[in-house]
């Protein structure tokens, strides 16, 4: 098997959040085999930055010929490179041994530490700019280096395009800090603009952003994707460590780039508890008389989904069979959109609650939901705002969260009374596939005792 190796120059993080610490955990999350040249050593945490010890540029330079002379390097992607006399030895190296590279021009933390001298930035356009096969300029960043102001998406392309007449193949310009509803970038390659959006979270676990975003493009581009595809799933890669970030420290905690690594782990698990809570449910003929029209599913979320495909289901459903229910195919991510967006917008109120199953609204099902411990609450599709009916896929969404809303925490049970055009429904919500189908089975059971 082929190995791809990408090499990070940059400083150490003592909190393990961003640096070399961060760019570590996003290469074996992205399959790849990451290596280090520290640049500089730091003393921080979630509150900032306390002190800085730069790395002599002959050592440095010493890491980056050990890494290359015999393990090779396929990308590299650089960080933090705090003075002249780094930055130089950095570029001399990359250009020594043709490296394509990844290079995030650091100049100021999070908190708001000055991580690159002044006099540095002359020698950072100069020598490195030139050298990068992409550039990941923050919107700060940018405007330091094009010398306009940013305040919209125009002039983030503005600045893309200035900062790549200075020598860089590719620069991409981080909207994070702009004020929009979403969190959008801007890619400049080729003499052509992509514009990437992605969800902008509540939240300030935001901390390695940067640092997992340049590392996450190096991996991509390591492993043979063009540039636009690489940034691409970068962005796609750090938006799902930003919803899923580390609540640690009292101050902002970091993004989680592990956090796809875990779905893809937990993947298994999650198809084998669906397929006992098939089980459960095919064992159990007084079932059938719950089923509604639309038949009926089980469906289970990843610990960090983010999406629709994140989240599985029966393929084909559950279906009346004669005297009992039969699963119509194997379970599978992916196979039920409708269930999987009343999951995840559970999710956002509790993470626990991953599962969910469905079954045929009556007042006798809602009564017995309660009977047996369960906490309802439910939503009216006629209060539904305009524009939400007019997104594919999101009054589900709407749904649960108003749910929420109404009962003041996160309910077992959601039930609405239909719409025109659409069936009545009741959803079991819970952490497990087996515990629902476990409720679902008690539901039926207090039913039949009726």
């Amino acid at each position: 098997m082929t190995i791809r190796k990408v090499l990070s120059i940059a400083g150490s993080d003592s909190g393990g959040g961003a640096g070399i610490q961060a760019d570590l955990k996003t290469f074996a999350a992205l399959g790849v085999h990451g290596m280090t040249a520290v640049t500089a050593i730091t003393a921080q945490n979630t509150l900032g930055v306390t002190a800085i010890q730069g790395v002599e540029p002959s050592i440095i330079k010493a890491q980056i010929d050990a890494v290359v002379t015999d393990i090779g390097v396929d990308t590299v992607k650089t960080g933090m490179l705090h003075s002249v006399e780094v930055i130089m030895a950095v570029a001399e190296k990359i250009e020594e041994y043709g490296l394509p590279a990844v290079v995030d021009p650091v100049m100021v933390a999070t908190s708001g530490a000055e991580l690159l001298k002044p006099e540095a930035i002359t020698s950072l356009v100069d020598r490195l700019l030139p050298l990068a096969t992409v550039l990941t300029p923050n919107v700060h960043e940018a405007m330091i280096l094009s010398g306009i102001e940013i305040k919209s998406l125009d002039d983030a392309k503005e600045a893309a395009e200035r900062i790549a007449a200075l020598g860089p193949k590719a620069v991409l310009v981080k909207g994070g800090h702009l004020a929009l509803d979403k969190a959008v970038d801007i890619l400049y390659s080729g003499g052509e603009f992509t514009v990437l959006e992605a969800p902008l979270y509540d939240t300030v676990n935001t901390h390695g952003t940067g640092c997992s975003l340049s590392s996450a493009i190096a991996a991509q581009i390591a492993k043979g994707d063009g540039i636009v595809e690489a940034v691409t799933k970068a962005k796609m890669f750090v938006n799902r460590g930003i919803k899923y970030g580390l609540d640690i420290g009292e101050g902002p905690g970091p993004l989680n780039p592990m956090a796809g690594l875990y779905n893809e782990a937990e993947k298994s698990a999650v198809i084998e508890d669906i397929r006992e809570a098939v089980a459960m449910v095919e064992a159990s003929p007084g079932m059938r008389g719950l089923v509604a029209e639309c038949q009926m599913n089980i469906s289970m979320a990843l610990s960090y989904a983010v999406g629709p495909m994140d989240v599985a289901a029966v393929d084909g459903r559950l279906t009346r069979r004669m005297d009992c229910v039969r699963a119509a195919g194997c379970p599978r991510f992916g196979a039920s959109r409708h269930i999987a967006n009343t999951i995840l917008a559970v999710m956002e109120f509790d993470e626990r609650k991953r599962a969910a199953l469905n079954l045929k609204y009556s007042a006798e099902i809602v009564e017995a939901c309660k009977a047996v411990g369960l906490t309802v609450s439910y939503y009216d599709r006629r209060e539904e705002p305009e524009e939400i009916k007019r997104m594919e896929g999101m009054t589900t969404r709407w749904g649960a969260g108003e749910a929420v809303k109404r009962a003041g925490e996160t309910p077992d049970v959601i039930y609405h009374l239909g719409d025109w055009g659409k069936e009545p429904m009741v959803v079991l919500v819970g952490e497990t596939a087996t515990q629902v189908a476990g409720w679902a089975i008690q539901v039926m059971e207090r039913l039949g005792d009726d």
